[in-house]
Formats: structure tokens, C-alpha cells, sequence
């Protein structure tokens, strides 16, 4: 079994999401990180510090206005921006637990599970030709049989859309003055549908590995289970189905899983000293999540968890970072000076800060 330390395995991992040498594209960023969180975060920072060549800011809204990447309900019930030729799958996983058919639910939103066909179908319809405000399905069912819902898509009560979200019936729409709208994910090229929950599941598990690895089942649960509420024994089979194709590593002593295909790449990767500065609530410091002590010492999880900007050090965790009278001010006091300069100089270039 291979045996590298904590520094090389971490500049592995800054390699395959793209915080060194850069990615060609917005799409490919997305597709490896899996989601790019929006509320708390700025996702079109978060994409271009990981683009060979960034571009001016906007990217990601021009790429979600053109269907290169598509914005939805997903990951801990909040808004991500995900590639639509793999959104699918984690939908899949997210619909997995069919929330919409708890006892609260149905008494609430008096909707039967075995009613939701017709309204999903319905939905659809409405969206076909989007995007559209949520008060165009409020219209849409009054006078049906879901009349009673017609005042909860005009608020709208977002946790009646998730569901739509979930299982691929709409995607959030470009955002307008008054609110927010609604269209199909059938508008970007690229969407590839729901799959199986079978093919899903043992897919993104592998995709989980390959982005955040070397990593441990518990991560996956982490990331798939608590958020997507995937279910701890699905995950448990699915990485059984896996395991074939992952390959274990010792790490200072613990062993961790990467890709059969990859592990040469790990082994070749020497470790580089680096300093990156990242917004809060990047898919660095979520996707392992905020427990994580190899990626958040536990000195700073209280500010990770509410957001704060981090700076890396080796992919550490070792302080924050703000805007502060038009320059980027960085409290990392064991930051290295050069490293941190240069780090400060790109950041602004991104920012279009003087």
C-alpha cells in the first residue's frame, strides 16, 4: 500500500480541483467540484480563482444564462450551481428519500404521494416554454384539482419547489427584480436527466473520491448522506459495489481511498507550498465538511461554518480574509509574506478591486 503524508495528499487534492494550474472552463470546474454553493458564497469567484484564464467577473451567470450550468435546489436543501450533464444523479440521490411523502406533508399540502404525477406533469407544462414566474403555476392550478395550491406557488413557498427541483421537473431560472423564476432543465443542452437511483448512487460516490479524495467512507457520508440525505445504508452498498475500483492509501498512518486510476498521479505529486484565498462556504472546505480537522483545524471551524472567507495555507485552514476599503485584507498571521502577497494580487485582479 502507498504511503504518502497529509501536505502531499493535500497537494494532490489542490491539483484535481483546479486551485493550481487552472481548469479550461466553468463547466469542467463545476463538474469535479459536483456543486458550487450560492447563498453565503460568491460562486463566480469561487469558479474563476480555478480557471487557467478567468475572464471578467460574470462567468458563471453568462454560463447559467447560456444552459453551460444550470442553478437548483440540492446539497443541505440549499441552491448550487451544478453541470447539467451530471445534476441528475445527485438529484437523484436527494429525491431518494421522497420527503413529500411524510405524514406531515401530505396533511399539510393535502397531496397524496400518488398525486404528485399529475401536478409534476402539470409543472412541466408550464415551464416548458420558460423561464416564468412561480406565480404561472399558481395560475395553472387554480380551478384543478390543486386549487389549494395555487396560493403557495404565488408567495411561492420555496419548500413546495424543492421537490420540483429534486426530481427534475424544474430548475431555478435567471433571477429578476421581483423574485426569483422557473424553467426546464431541458433548456440546457447538455441536462442528462434523472437516472436510475441504482446507477446514480455508485457514480457519485466515485466522483466524490475523485474530487476529494484521498478520502474516507465517513466523508462520503458526510457529503452524500447529511447532504443529500442519501441514506446511511445505500451509501454503506454503494461503496461496497465500488471498491473495486478505489485504491487504498496510507496517509501519516491512516489509510484513505483514491481511484484506482489516479493513484499513480498521487504517487507522482510531490509537495508544494502554497497559499490560496478562497470565499466562504467554497466546496474546499464543504466538501470534506467543516469536522474535517486535515482541512479545518478545530480553531477555525466556528468561522468556516458561518461563512468567513478562508486563506490556505498547503490547503490548511489558517485564517480569513475580507474586503476592507476596496483592498483584500488577510488576517493569517502563519501565512507565509511572499506567498500571501501574490495570492492578495490575484484575488484582486478577480475582484477588479484597485
Amino acid at each position: 500500500m502507498p504511503s504518502v503524508s497529509r501536505h502531499w495528499a493535500l497537494t494532490w487534492r489542490l491539483r484535481r480541483q483546479h486551485l493550481v494550474d487552472g481548469a479550461d472552463s466553468s463547466v469542467e470546474v463545476v463538474r469535479t467540484l459536483a456543486a458550487v454553493s450560492v447563498f453565503g458564497s460568491d460562486p463566480d469567484l469561487a469558479v474563476r480563482r480555478r480557471l487557467a484564464d478567468p475572464g471578467a467577473p460574470g462567468e458563471v451567470q453568462r454560463a447559467l444564462s447560456d444552459g453551460r450550468l444550470v442553478r437548483t435546489f440540492s446539497f443541505r436543501g440549499s441552491v448550487q450551481v451544478m453541470a447539467p450533464e451530471t445534476a441528475g444523479a445527485y438529484l437523484a440521490l436527494r429525491a431518494a428519500g421522497r420527503q413529500w411523502a411524510l405524514k406531515s406533508w401530505v396533511e399539510h399540502y393535502r397531496l397524496r404521494p400518488d398525486d404528485w404525477p399529475d401536478l409534476r406533469a402539470l409543472v412541466r407544462e408550464v415551464v416548458a416554454d420558460g423561464p416564468v414566474p412561480p406565480r404561472a403555476i399558481a395560475d395553472a392550478v387554480a380551478g384543478t384539482r390543486f386549487d389549494h395550491l395555487a396560493t403557495e406557488f404565488a408567495e411561492p413557498n420555496i419548500t413546495l419547489l424543492k421537490p420540483l427541483c429534486w426530481q427534475g421537473d424544474v430548475v431555478l431560472g435567471p433571477p429578476v427584480a421581483d423574485g426569483l423564476t422557473l424553467q426546464s432543465p431541458a433548456a440546457a443542452p447538455t441536462w442528462g436527466g434523472i437516472p436510475p437511483l441504482d446507477e446514480a448512487g455508485p457514480r457519485v460516490v466515485l466522483e466524490y473520491v475523485d474530487a476529494y479524495g484521498p478520502c474516507t467512507p465517513a466523508h462520503v457520508h458526510s457529503w452524500l448522506g447529511e447532504g443529500l440525505s442519501a441514506g446511511r445504508k445505500r451509501l454503506t452498498t454503494w461503496w461496497t459495489e465500488v471498491q473495486d475500483r478505489l485504491a487504498r492509501v496510507d496517509v501519516d498512518g491512516e489509510d484513505r481511498w483514491v481511484l484506482a486510476d489516479r493513484l499513480p498521479e498521487l504517487v507522482d505529486v510531490r509537495p508544494e507550498e502554497s497559499v490560496v484565498l478562497l470565499p466562504g462556504k467554497d466546496a474546499w472546505v464543504m466538501g470534506p465538511g467543516t469536522k474535517d480537522e486535515w482541512v479545518v483545524p478545530a480553531e477555525h471551524r466556528t468561522s468556516m461554518t458561518r461563512g468567513a472567507n478562508p486563506v490556505l495555507v498547503d490547503g490548511v485552514v489558517r485564517g480569513t480574509w475580507k474586503v476592507v476599503g476596496g483592498a483584500v485584507d488577510v488576517d493569517a498571521p502563519d501565512a507565509p509574506i511572499d506567498g500571501t502577497a501574490a495570492e492578495v494580487e490575484r484575488l484582486e485582479t478577480l475582484l477588479r478591486t484597485p
